[in-house]
């Protein structure tokens, strides 16, 4: 809230990832306002690509034309650039699902009456980093079974006795902070533009609304940067996904590689 019961200025505070159950309160299904936009995100996906694809016509119309558009982004720029047509076929679901979750997810924060990403609490970044680890496990067992962890923890070349030092750090490296990073980046990316975006538009209405006459004259101020950070905070939700994905094919194709 931008204003107290003492008419002061308050910013925004890490409370606002916790609000209060909404559904289910005090049980396993608990359910607030940020799992409502996450349900309302993925329903958006579903309704989306039903619509634009239950009636594809050789010549596509603008809404078709704008789905496949987003599809051959995550084909052609993500998945085949970096893996090849076969393999990039093969992991190309499981791409543009991220993809497309992760961005639908973090442009919520700009919607009005949503104002929150549905990525700004760990949970959400959690379970897609998981899947993106599991994905990266699946590829490197699936194409090399009987060398992937030996050679992923062993590198070739490194003289044996320097194992004691490669091998903890490959471990942690490979296995542990990979689903870590990816976990924090998208979080943070999200809890940052999140309070911004309130701290802009809570000292627009602080000004405007209680402070009034000559300070009136900053709302104005803080009103332009929130629409600037709200273009930029577009970008942001855009770039997130590109790396997100991005990463767990960069993943992917280290699995994949000849090495292993």
């Amino acid at each position: 809230m931008a204003t107290s019961d003492d008419g002061g200025f308050h910013g925004p505070s890490i409370e606002e990832f916790f609000p209060d159950a909404i559904f289910f309160a005090g049980t396993p299904f608990e359910m607030n306002r940020i799992v409502l936009i996450r349900i309302l995100a993925v329903l958006a996906i579903i309704l989306i690509f039903w619509l634009g694809t239950r009636r594809m016509k050789i010549v596509p119309g603008r809404f078709q034309s704008v789905v496949e558009m987003g599809l051959d982004f995550a084909r052609v720029n993500i998945a085949e650039d970096l893996l090849g047509k076969k393999d990039g076929r093969r992991f190309l679901p499981l791409i543009t699902t991220i993809f497309f979750a992760v961005l639908f997810m973090n442009i919520t924060g700009i919607i009005p009456f949503l104002n929150i990403s549905a990525n700004s609490t760990i949970g959400m970044p959690l379970v897609l980093a998981v899947v993106a680890w599991f994905a990266f496990i699946y590829a490197g067992l699936k194409k090399h079974p009987g060398a992937f962890f030996k050679n992923a923890l062993f590198p070739p070349g490194v003289p044996k006795p320097l194992y004691i030092i490669v091998t903890p750090i490959e471990f942690l490296s490979t296995f542990i902070l990979r689903p870590i990073t990816l976990t924090l980046r998208l979080l943070m990316n999200m809890v940052v533009g999140h309070l911004l975006l309130v701290l802009f538009f809570a000292a627009t209405q602080f000004f405007f609304f209680t402070a009034g006459g000559f300070y009136a004259l900053f709302g104005v101020g803080t009103l332009a940067f929130g629409f600037v950070f709200t273009l930029f905070e577009i970008l942001v939700a855009v770039l997130q996904a590109y790396v997100f994905a991005l990463l767990t094919t960069v993943y992917i194709q280290l699995a994949l590689a000849e090495e292993h």
